[in-house]
């Protein structure tokens, strides 16, 4: 008899199917290597490795971002909802419920942070009411952004310009949040709340969210499942709290082991053992 847990991801729709893709740039640089990954309904699904492993470029796969950089999908495909949509404009996705927010926490510096998130509501058609009526939840979820709702984003710190752009993508009213690197330059205290954020919004608002997380630790604890790629290729994946417990993850990517935490110079030998490829 299935418990409870096993019974409700048995019955879990599946949004969103990476199947087998290679990307290419410059017609010539090859990153991606057959990724593979399905991300489901509701839930938070981490993409997890170093830097260049392939995490920024796997969003941007999704999200139609890759031609202003001169990349393309060569091979493989990308489904959401059960439909191909490789092919389609970033525009177009995000009509679907589909948005990114981009690494690097961008926003309008010369607009205030409200008109920031106004931006993210330019394509919906449903009245100012409803927009209204959202913005006030975004504030809800991110109470400094109210705090801070008439100054301009360019002069706000770097922790609420992670703040507008994410919220900037909840007035969109997405169901699936692509998101790239939320901790990247944020002290520990902000990340945690960043992630806290991210959690709360996807229990409340069911919104779906596949992230990337250099920050293996922190991903781990609020994600439900992940997957681990490097140089391109997905290496090991599975459910959070199995990665969490895998040896090799504590070991090379959490920098601990079992006689304890371990120094950098001594993680770097995971580039010569990798256990999980033999």
């Amino acid at each position: 008899m299935l418990d409870a847990t096993t019974a409700a991801e048995a019955k879990t729709e599946t949004l969103l199917e990476v199947n087998n893709i290679e990307v290419i740039y410059n017609h010539v640089i090859l990153v991606l290597k057959g990724v593979s990954l399905t991300v489901p309904k509701g839930g938070i699904t981490a993409l997890l490795g170093g830097n260049g492993a392939g995490k920024t470029t796997t969003l941007k796969a999704i999200s139609n971002l890759l031609k202003s950089e001169r990349g393309e999908v060569t091979k493989g495909s990308i489904i959401y909802r059960g439909e191909r949509v490789q092919d389609m404009s970033p525009a177009d996705l995000v009509r679907k419920g589909v948005i990114q927010v981009m690494e690097g926490r961008h926003c309008f510096e010369h607009l205030t942070v409200e008109e920031n998130l106004l931006t993210g509501a330019y394509t919906r058609t449903d009245g100012r009411a409803e927009i209204a009526r959202d913005l006030e939840m975004v504030y809800n979820y991110f109470p400094r952004l109210k705090e801070r709702r008439k100054s301009q984003a360019g002069y706000t710190s770097g922790g609420e310009q992670q703040m507008v752009a994410m919220g900037r993508a909840l007035m969109s009213r997405p169901e699936t949040i692509l998101l790239d690197e939320p901790s990247m330059g944020l002290a520990p205290q902000l990340v945690e709340q960043i992630f806290e954020i991210v959690k709360a919004v996807n229990e409340g608002e069911g919104v779906t969210f596949l992230l990337a997380e250099q920050n293996t630790n922190v991903a781990l604890r609020y994600a439900h499942y992940g997957y681990i790629l490097e140089s391109g290729r997905v290496v090991m994946d599975g459910p959070a709290k199995a990665l969490r417990e895998n040896p090799d993850v504590k070991e090379f990517y959490l920098g601990m082991s079992d006689e304890g935490r371990k120094s950098f110079r001594d993680v770097r030998s995971y580039r010569r053992r990798k256990r999980w490829l033999a």
